[in-house]
């Protein structure tokens, strides 16, 4: 029998520490850095960072549905970003940061507003998740620099402070779904 795999798009802060998170995980077949919404077809990075285009730095996530889940991928982003502060993730401060979820059919859809009400009900934050929830829009890849960043400057500053930090915590949290 053969699956096929599904995609995922995840903005949660800085998508280098997003695709360090994701790209570990088994089941995650390809890990992409790009922007979504905005009104510019195929922004630079400068110019998403700028803050005026209306996009959003995120990861396009390809994955096999049967080794992990749609909601488990849900449950790590979650879990890996703070949720709760408009268009920032510690000190990545713009619109460009803004947490969201691009649902790439209904069906994620429904689970990404059953994931919010859940990790709301626990009582996880102290303020009140700010995800938008959006439609699938087009999907630019960023430039081929920013892929596998973290796995190709582990020693570069803003690696050392903030990604490998996340990373680690995130190992620990969630061994038993990380790649063998």
């Amino acid at each position: 029998m053969t699956t096929t795999n599904e995609t995922a798009v995840f903005g949660g802060g800085c998508f280098w520490c997003t695709e360090a998170v994701f790209s570990a995980l088994a089941g995650v077949e390809s890990v992409q850095s790009g922007y979504c919404g905005g009104s510019l077809d195929n922004p630079s990075y400068e110019q998403v960072c700028s803050g005026q285009t209306g996009h959003i730095e995120v990861v396009q996530i390809k994955f096999d549905p049967a080794v992990i889940s749609y909601e488990a991928l849900l449950e790590v982003f979650f879990d890996t970003h703070d949720p709760t502060t408009p268009g920032r993730q510690g000190n990545d401060v713009g619109p460009q940061y803004q947490s969201a979820i691009f649902w790439q059919s209904p069906g994620q859809q429904e689970a990404a507003k059953a994931m919010v009400h859940t990790v709301d009900a626990a009582g996880r934050y102290e303020n009140a998740i700010c995800t938008e929830i959006l439609p699938a829009a087009h999907f630019w890849p960023a430039e081929a620099m920013h892929d596998d960043y973290f796995a190709l400057h582990p020693n570069q500053g803003y690696c050392q402070m903030v990604i490998a930090p996340k990373v680690e915590k995130f190992k620990k949290h969630f061994s038993t779904k990380l790649k063998a």
